[in-house]
């Protein structure tokens, strides 16, 4: 009779401890801190980045291609931050290392990780082959794992740091038509919810970012398949209208303020709370409801096909009504440096 009585008292002891950590805390100083931002040449990356120089951090910044980073770097200069540009492949093995070393010999500390660079391809899963997989999990999964294994022992020797992985809704729900990017993305919540867990709320701080569709411009540089021109057009739509998608700025804006906090995670938007809680409470209806959405996407060639990015395709209805539909997306491709680049450049997403 004593153990269920003793299980019970550490369960409730564990959840009144789970609900204290839970609770908002005031959002720490982050003035002079030193970060490290990956795909930050232009989207959500450059975004970020901008919203961690009106704070007044010192930055590392990364991406593939190196004209579109510089002139990122120049456009954070021109807030006032101090910039450290550094052209790279994150899937390259040494990258991690050279990326905490630029830190380190630059500004001598590291206080801020932030896991943001992606690929994105759109299109039914006969038109993907293993190898759109692994190329999405060496990007969104095992870069950031390097980089923060790479991480963790400089901000413990310091006794603070700051860890923060942006996933994506598609880490909680795997959405049709997207599965080499939620495959990676699941991977990415996975681990970092586990080392969260492992490290708790400090010194050494994770927060978990899942962000829906976002203004961002990506529909240029996401890459299609199977009916290209057919994916191209839903994708475009959905990331550049209001209410189905959320401004950068904004998703900005509160990522920072999450990592200020030094929160567990960050769920962006109602609908991205809706279908990442509901998912796990109801996942035969979600599985339902995500099959009848399948139907009304673009039909499968059936077979695989060269993956074409967006800004080499036109749309699959009217270009004036396009046009006036996605103003709101070309705006935030201007805003956010997502438009065309020479091939073998990439950013965030």
């Amino acid at each position: 009779m004593k153990k269920p009585i003793l299980l019970t008292a550490a369960a409730i002891t564990a959840a009144a401890a789970a609900a204290r950590a839970s609770v908002r805390r005031a959002p720490d100083d982050i003035t002079g801190e030193v970060a490290i931002i990956t795909g930050a040449s232009r989207g959500l990356g450059l975004a970020i980045a901008r919203e961690l120089a009106r704070h007044s951090a010192r930055l590392v910044i990364c991406a593939r291609g190196q004209d579109q980073l510089e002139r990122a770097a120049d456009d954070l200069r021109a807030l006032g931050a101090d910039v450290a540009a550094v052209a790279c492949d994150l899937d390259d093995e040494g990258t991690a290392e050279l990326l905490i070393d630029t830190a380190l010999e630059r500004y001598g500390r590291l206080d801020i990780l932030v896991n943001n660079a992606g690929n994105i391809q759109v299109g039914p899963v006969e038109s993907t082959t293993a190898s759109d997989y692994e190329a999405a999990v060496r990007t969104m999964a095992l870069a950031p794992v390097r980089l923060t294994l790479a991480a963790l022992p400089v901000m413990r020797g310091q006794a603070h740091g700051r860890v923060v992985n942006i996933t994506s809704i598609g880490g909680k729900v795997s959405v049709p038509h997207l599965l080499p990017y939620c495959t990676a993305k699941f991977a990415a919540v996975g681990f970092s919810e586990g080392l969260r867990a492992e490290l708790g709320p400090g010194p050494v701080a994770v927060t978990t970012v899942v962000p829906g569709l976002m203004r961002t411009g990506s529909h240029l540089n996401a890459r299609f398949a199977g009916r290209s021109e057919e994916e191209f057009t839903w994708f475009s739509l959905a990331a550049s209208l209001p209410v189905v998608s959320l401004d950068a700025g904004a998703a900005a804006h509160q990522i920072v303020e999450a990592m200020r906090q030094r929160r567990a995670e960050l769920i962006l938007t109602p609908l991205g709370q809706v279908a990442a809680r509901g998912a796990g409470i109801f996942p035969e209806f979600t599985s339902a409801l995500l099959h009848l959405t399948k139907q009304v996407l673009p039909a499968s060639t059936g077979q695989p096909g060269r993956a074409v990015p967006g800004s080499a395709l036109r749309p699959a209805l009217n270009q004036q009504v396009f046009d006036r539909l996605t103003a709101l997306g070309r705006t935030a491709a201007r805003q956010f440096n997502q438009l065309p680049q020479p091939s073998g450049s990439r950013g965030g997403s």
